[in-house]
């Protein structure tokens, strides 16, 4: 009888706790449906339409979850589907970690509350990032990794080596992750399985990295290089207010008092405090090489998630915290969730009104394929709500993106386009149904983004009105010709001087005119050209610019060539 009574209990809690599961799996599943989907979502959508071992910003698993969601499913469950998917695994993987003996609905409801707590945790339950597949795959590290540290038998040494390759293959940040559980248990690296376990794992990443030595690392050099900037104190005093935000204001503080008041119990409790405290430290040094975007800590939540459901089994004031304090601030990130699904917010948030807006361009545009300049999220969205052909053109002031890789738009040269920007006297100003953009139609497209420059400056410190004589081999990739007189599209050589060139307009960028040594008339398919050119230093405040070679066909002047650094000193 008491077995009996102790199996009901058991059954009756399982019960209780996939109830709540369910319940949140189909808030998602609403979630997911009524909320527009978000610009880097549609760039996503594009990875999983063009499956690689690689893309531009990131490894390919988010890729190949679009791809499984559009499958399957249309509209928003194209690339949301998957998300749904994993992250109710995660969860499930997460209240395993927790190793709960002596379950009861109490305590379940305590894990959910500390769960939907999490602001930025909560949006990836429904929003498609490589941050869902992260977290499971880190979810799943952990679980692996305590039964590793239970039992180094070949079984956990594979699977631990399976989810560090998911970890890797979902984002870059795996090396922290794996850096600090290292580091919280230097024993690891006298246990030969986990050396077989991280060996196995770059094998299996192997084909990720021949892609990103075939594409010359373009995710390394953008990660280390392109996205640093110089040092701001207002990168560095946001970072905190922005944490707060990710992790929830209340969430975050208990999480402090729990690392202040309470020591590790055991191995595995010490890496969870690693990881915390590691992920948080790490990105605020950071902030001294550029802006650091907020979510990139959300893997914190997992450990945090832990940590709070553990000690509060054990603080009486912790607990009391949880309840009246964490809790009750779930009706508030309820709330925005329902306002997410509205049409309340103002278009230019971002959340709504992109649909129309696409929609609006194609009126005009029709089936022809819509070129844009500046943010790899215009042609991204409009291909998503149109499923219309577009592309995005990088000019050398912004950063380079996937569309870079993808080289879309050498299958429209020559042929009629829709350009979708402001041009003085091509240009027309259209207003559909309260919509507003520029545009105009060619019937005779011609873009120089892919031509290579390789320059040679005589002098890299300089004084403003000083002439550079600068040598250059101009580079002719592709298979088609380059009219340099084309009667829409004519190019000219310019230089560029910059302090941030990949931040925009923010970049402070100044342009100046080139004079070759001699005319070009035709760059032709698959040819270079050698030459000389000579450009005058802009009037600039005395300091270090970024300085580069550009071809400027009216539509933007692309990145063809390398920056050097040029000092422009004071007269």
């Amino acid at each position: 009888m008491k077995r009996l009574n102790q199996f009901i209990v058991k059954q009756n809690w399982k019960r209780f706790f996939g109830f709540f599961l369910l319940m949140w799996l189909s808030v998602n599943i609403v979630q997911a449906l009524l909320t527009e989907i978000m610009p880097d979502e549609a760039y996503y959508f594009l990875y999983g339409e063009n499956l690689a071992w690689g893309y531009f910003d990131h490894p390919p698993m988010v890729g190949l979850m679009t791809y499984l969601s559009n499958l399957i499913f249309n509209g928003n469950m194209s690339v949301r589907f998957m998300t749904l998917l994993v992250r109710f695994f995660t969860l499930f993987i997460i209240w395993k970690l927790i190793d709960e003996k002596s379950p009861t609905p109490k305590k379940i409801i305590l894990f959910f509350v500390t769960m939907a707590s999490m602001v930025m945790f909560t949006a990836y339950g429904f929003i498609t990032t490589p941050d869902v597949p992260f977290l499971f795959f880190t979810a799943l590290f952990l679980f692996f990794y305590k039964e590793f540290l239970k039992k180094e038998s070949w079984r956990n040494t594979i699977l631990l080596s399976l989810a560090m390759a998911g970890m890797m293959y979902s984002k870059y940040h795996t090396v922290l992750i794996i850096g600090l559980i290292i580091l919280s248990n230097f024993r690891l690296l006298t246990r030969y399985k986990f050396w077989v376990a991280g060996f196995f794992a770059l094998i299996l990443l192997m084909p990720h990295l021949y892609w990103q030595y075939s594409m010359d690392f373009p995710s390394l050099k953008y990660h280390l290089n392109d996205r640093s900037s110089n040092f701001k104190w207002a990168y560095f005093f946001e970072y905190l207010p922005n944490q707060l935000v990710v992790f929830n204001p209340l969430t975050f503080g208990a999480v402090i008092y729990i690392l202040v008041k309470h020591k590790a119990h055991n191995t595995f409790e010490r890496g969870l405090y690693f990881l915390t405290v590691g992920f948080l430290t790490f990105f605020w040094l950071m902030t001294f090489k550029g802006h650091v975007e907020p979510h990139w800590t959300v893997a914190c939540s997992i450990p945090m998630i832990i940590l709070i459901y553990r000690h509060s089994m054990s603080d009486r004031k912790l607990m009391n915290f949880v309840k009246k304090w964490i809790a009750p601030s779930i009706i508030l990130i309820f709330a925005v969730r329902v306002v997410l699904v509205t049409n309340w917010l103002p278009e230019k948030t971002g959340f709504n009104g992109k649909k129309e807006k696409c929609e609006a361009i194609e009126s005009v545009a029709g089936n022809l394929p819509v070129v844009f300049t500046g943010s790899f999220q215009n042609p991204s969205n409009y291909h998503f709500f149109t499923q219309q052909e577009s592309f995005l053109l990088s000019a050398v002031n912004s950063r380079q993106t996937q569309f870079d890789i993808w080289q879309k738009e050498l299958s429209y040269q020559g042929k009629p386009v829709f350009i979708c920007q402001k041009s003085k006297g091509r240009s027309q100003k259209y207003n559909i149904d309260g919509r507003i953009f520029d545009g105009y139609k060619t019937d005779n497209f011609q873009s120089v983004n892919r031509v290579k420059i390789e320059y040679y400056v005589d002098k890299t410190e300089v004084y403003p009105g000083d002439t550079l004589d600068i040598h250059f081999n101009m580079y002719n990739p592709t298979k088609m010709d380059i009219d340099f007189y084309h009667p829409e599209f004519p190019v000219t050589c310019k230089a560029i001087c910059a302090i941030n060139p990949l931040k925009g307009k923010k970049g402070k960028v100044t342009f100046t005119d080139c004079l070759l040594d001699k005319p070009i008339d035709k760059l032709s398919a698959q040819t270079c050209l050698t030459g000389n050119i000579k450009t005058v230093v802009p009037d600039l405040p005395p300091r270090d610019y970024q300085f580069a070679i550009t071809l400027d066909n009216t539509i933007c002047a692309a990145k063809n060539s390398d920056f050097i650094t040029l000092e422009i000193k004071q007269k």
